[in-house]
């Protein structure tokens, strides 16, 4: 086993990696960015090293300062994590010829692997299924709409070298390839430097499992499948294993392919073999195929670990270090269900938008697993995911582990940023999903109801109002003259207070009064017990009772009457601008694209909200501008 290991990554995977490389007795070093300097996996490493700017290109894709830091600090081996180099083969090249081991599989193997159209072929060969597509080296336009039109509409674009939903389009119809692949190609040239995409036809009723593997570097055994069919933008959300409906017959054909595709390249560490199932029809062996090989630990192997007992970084440090498989596939065993859900910093009802921000407050519930990267006043930064945290449970049935990850989401406090809590929450009380009804179009058909902002309760109102007074911890004996002390309350509403005893409070909110008290279990309001948190800022008050409710605190000596709906599109966070589609004087309809907008390594396209006339263009492709920027002015609409 290795003394020491730098890990080449950030934020959760580095602080997960940390976990094991600890228990095993083994040091850690961590790099970090200037982004970074105060960040959780530094704090935990044993030792640290800057490497660079915030950008990632100026600290994480550094292979050389990566490189330099653990021959500085006497590290053995280098644990990629995921994202970043981790699936880079020159990386892996110049690790090995540093005199260093990397904790992953060789870079011949993640070269077959690189490319999904050549891995397609290679994958075809081993006898494993693949989807009918074009994966040619042709990326002339017109040659990839003739492709299209050959496989049939709806298709998926992909970027050849992409992963995590970065690079890739639905196309429903020929008048829109262009538009799409113009898309896919800008995107995957951000994310991956290399612009090709392949072709293939779109499964209408699709379902995303994966299997896990892990090689030797001549034998590989699986580690059963993960269903990950509930996305967005083809970003996963929640994931679990094992596959709901999934049969006997259907786990061997998946486990069996996925080992051959594993021998077939030589591969060694952790890896996923990624299908695409037509799940219209349950779950057939002759209705899977091949999507790509993922040469690397996967952000949501911790379901696998909980189904198996297997710590898979334990199990990558081992055979890295020269340790033969530590079980055979016949000792590998399913024991219950498991969900995780990834927690991010966005905003769901204005179309997932990554949030930044500071975390004032950050709480879990006891008895579930979680991993995190940040911690209570740490920045959700824009120059990295923004992922908050991974929300892990474990049942002896699918139906209790949903049951305890919907309850562990609703308990769940956040405050500082905008999260998905709510609409994850949501999701896990799903009746489809509950059912097992799942495919990766589920979110888009039912987005509607799962994004819309949660209802805030009565008592929620109401205990905000007690939080603006300063009572949320108590009243005290107080005492008055000649009757209970009334004010009002200076809140999003009109709202009228009176203390009527120690720890009794009526509150008056649109003519409503509300008896409210403290108790020791809690507040309880209109003789019902409500379980709220509080979290209290100068600028607003967050109640946690059925989710988290922000209320503004309304600032006394801001008297600026609001205006109506601006003329103005504005950055609804930082980034930079990768493309401006309108000049002045150009009339615009609803939707229209305006502008696209790169930021935590995901393009946004910005669309008139109205019809109009632009009246002045306040940017240029290629500026990096702040949250809030005015990019476009639409001419005042004319009075009726």
């Amino acid at each position: 086993m290795f003394q020491k290991i730098l890990i080449a990554n950030r934020g959760e995977i580095a602080c997960r990696v940390i976990d094991t490389a600890r228990r095993l007795g083994v040091a850690t070093v961590a790099v970090y960015s200037e982004a970074d300097a105060g960040a959780r996996h530094v704090a935990m490493a044993d030792e640290a090293v800057h490497i660079g700017g915030p950008r990632p290109a100026e600290s994480y894709l550094r292979g050389d300062a990566i490189i330099e830091a653990a021959l500085a600090t006497g590290a053995e081996a280098i644990h990629p994590g995921y994202g970043f180099l981790s699936e880079n083969p020159d990386f892996v090249a110049a690790v090995e010829a540093a005199g260093l081991t990397f904790i992953g599989p060789s870079q011949a193997a993640i070269r077959a692997m690189g490319l999904k159209d050549a891995a397609k072929v290679l994958m075809a060969k081993a006898g494993v299924p693949v989807v009918p597509g074009y994966h040619g080296d042709n990326q002339d336009p017109e040659h990839l709409a003739a492709a299209a039109e050959a496989v049939g509409y709806p298709v998926l674009i992909k970027a050849v070298a992409g992963g995590g939903g970065k690079g890739m389009r639905r196309v429903d119809r020929a008048q829109d390839f262009a538009t799409g692949l113009e898309s896919a190609c800008a995107e995957a040239r951000t994310a991956f430097s290399n612009p090709a995409v392949l072709i293939e036809k779109y499964v209408e009723m699709p379902r995303h499992i994966e299997v896990q593997v892990f090689g030797d570097g001549t034998r590989a055994v699986h580690l059963f499948e993960r269903d990950c069919s509930l996305q967005r933008r083809h970003q996963k959300v929640i994931e679990e294993a094992p596959a709901p409906g999934m049969t006997d017959q259907m786990r061997a054909a998946m486990g069996q392919a996925a080992v051959r595709a594993a021998e077939a390249i030589g591969y060694a560490g952790a890896g996923t073999i990624e299908f695409i199932v037509d799940g219209s029809d349950g779950l057939r062996p002759d209705r899977f195929w091949f999507m790509e090989m993922n040469t690397r630990l996967q952000v949501e192997h911790p379901v696998t670990e909980a189904i198996t007992g297997i710590d898979l970084v334990e199990w990558q440090l081992r055979v890295a270090a020269g340790e033969p498989l530590p079980l055979a596939q016949e000792e590998i065993g399913i024991k219950g269900h498991a969900f995780e859900a990834r927690l991010y910093a966005e905003d769901v009802p204005a179309g997932f938008l990554p949030a930044i921000g500071t975390l004032s407050h950050l709480v879990f519930p006891p008895g579930v697993r979680v991993e995190t990267g940040v911690r209570p006043g740490d920045t959700i930064s824009p120059w990295y995911d923004p992922m908050i945290a991974k929300i892990v449970t474990h049942g002896p049935t699918r139906a209790a582990a949903l049951n305890r990850l919907a309850r562990a989401l609703e308990a769940a406090e956040v405050a500082g940023t905008t999260t998905n809590l709510a609409f994850l929450a949501r999701l896990a009380r799903h009746g489809g999903f509950a059912a097992g009804a799942v495919d990766t179009g589920l979110i888009g058909r039912e987005i509607d109801g799962l994004a819309v902002a949660p209802p805030v309760p009565a008592a929620a109102r109401v205990l905000a109002v007690i939080a603006a007074a300063g009572l949320h911890e108590g009243t005290g004996a107080g005492f008055t003259l000649w009757a209970p002390l009334r004010r009002a309350v200076d809140f999003e509403c009109p709202a009228q207070l009176q203390i009527t005893g120690p720890n009794r409070v009526c509150v008056e909110i649109a003519g409503t009064a509300h008896e409210c008290r403290l108790a020791p279990d809690g507040w309880w309001v209109d003789g019902l017990k409500t379980s709220a948190r509080f979290h209290v800022k100068p600028e607003e008050i967050t109640v946690f009772l059925q989710g988290a409710h922000r209320f503004a605190r309304p600032d006394p000596l801001d008297r600026i009457a609001h205006a109506p709906a601006s003329d103005l599109t504005l950055a609804p966070m930082p980034g930079l601008v990768k493309a401006v589609f309108v000049l002045p004087g150009q009339v615009v309809a609803p939707g229209d694209r305006l502008a696209v907008l790169e930021a935590m390594k995901m393009e946004h396209t910005l669309c008139a909200a109205r019809a109009g006339e632009v009246a002045e263009v306040l940017v240029a492709a290629g500026a990096q501008i702040e949250a809030g920027a005015a990019l476009i002015r639409l001419a005042e609409e004319e009075a009726a």
